[in-house]
């Protein structure tokens, strides 16, 4: 049996496209899982983006919104401890790797847009599909974007923290946040106004 050093350090030293090609099922994956067992509870909100918008939208009172921001946050940062603890890395390490560029940014308005045009395109006549939407929807933005699809702000503070492949220097973040929100913003409008032209 591998011992969980031995795994890391393999992991790191190994192909990058394999390492994406397996994080990228492993999220898809759990998405669809996570979806499933928390949209009864809270609506399956892991994402500060996606509160905003339908908090935007009258679906979440905006007095819960400050509970689900904090809940998403540490439930982030939660994720890179577990995973560090599991692989036997750093309980939290800064990230050294570099996402900069025009092309990084607008991947990151992309892949949000996609993920909330996804969400809403579902949510009104076919919300039992959303999980397996956004699952498949985040899988494939693995790969057509050049930031590998963090569209999730919380997220993206989190891999600030690790620094493995999967991670963002914390200088680069606030750039990946400011567009995700705008990437949200874009679809929720886009989405109002589709939904608006059917109902007339």
């Amino acid at each position: 049996m591998l011992d969980p050093e031995s795994w890391a350090s393999g992991w790191r030293g190994g192909n990058i496209a394999i390492a994406l090609l397996a994080n990228t099922i492993a999220t898809g994956a759990a998405l669809i899982a996570l979806i499933l067992t928390f949209g009864p509870i809270s609506g399956a909100h892991f994402n500060p983006a996606v509160t905003l918008a339908d908090a935007s939208q009258g679906g979440t009172e905006w007095r819960d919104v400050p509970g689900y921001l904090a809940a998403q946050f540490a439930g982030a940062f939660a994720g890179v401890s577990a995973a560090h603890l599991m692989f036997g890395e750093p309980l939290l390490s800064p990230s050294h790797h570099a996402r900069t560029g025009g092309g990084q940014l607008f991947s990151e308005f992309v892949a949000t847009f996609g993920l909330l045009a996804v969400i809403w395109g579902c949510a009104r006549l076919r919300s039992s599909a959303v999980p397996f939407a956004v699952g498949a929807y985040i899988t494939s933005a693995y790969w057509f974007t050049a930031s590998t699809s963090f569209a999730n702000p919380a997220v993206t503070l989190a891999r600030a923290s690790t620094n493995t492949f999967s991670g963002i220097r914390l200088m680069d973040a606030p750039g990946f946040v400011v567009m995700q929100l705008i990437g949200a913003a874009a679809a929720t409008a886009l989405f109002r106004w589709f939904h608006r032209k059917v109902a007339s």
